[in-house]
This record gives structure tokens, C-alpha cells and sequence, in this order.
């Protein structure tokens, strides 16, 4: 299975507010808790490790 990587949300601004909400008034470790935490349940959700590991690699790509 291959990563896709164009929007899939209906909503993409409403999605991308929802994230940025999460983490208002927490703490930069809180923030990185709870962005670590998102991405452990996203991965599961997503249930393939050949996804995760493209989804890996490009989100590396660009540090």
C-alpha cells in the first residue's frame, strides 16, 4: 500500500485548527506528548507498517 499524500480531509482548515487547538496552553513537553501520542494512535490507525515508513522518510525529508 502506498502513502497518500493529498487531502483526504473534508475539511482540511477545520482539521488543521483542531491540532493547532490541542496544544494551546500546554507546555513545549506537553506539546510534544501529546504530538507523540497522536502519531502512536494515528500509526495504528493506519495499521501498515510500509505506510508509516514512507510517511517516515518524507517527513524527514524536509529537516
Amino acid at each position: 500500500m502506498d502513502l497518500i499524500t493529498t487531502s483526504q480531509l473534508a475539511a482540511p482548515d477545520a482539521a488543521y485548527n483542531m491540532i493547532v487547538d490541542a496544544h494551546r496552553g500546554l507546555d513545549e513537553k506537553d506539546s510534544a506528548v501529546l504530538n507523540a501520542r497522536l502519531v502512536f494512535l494515528l500509526a495504528n490507525h493506519i495499521g501498515e507498517l510500509s505506510v508509516l515508513e514512507q510517511a517516515i522518510a518524507l517527513a524527514k525529508e524536509e529537516l
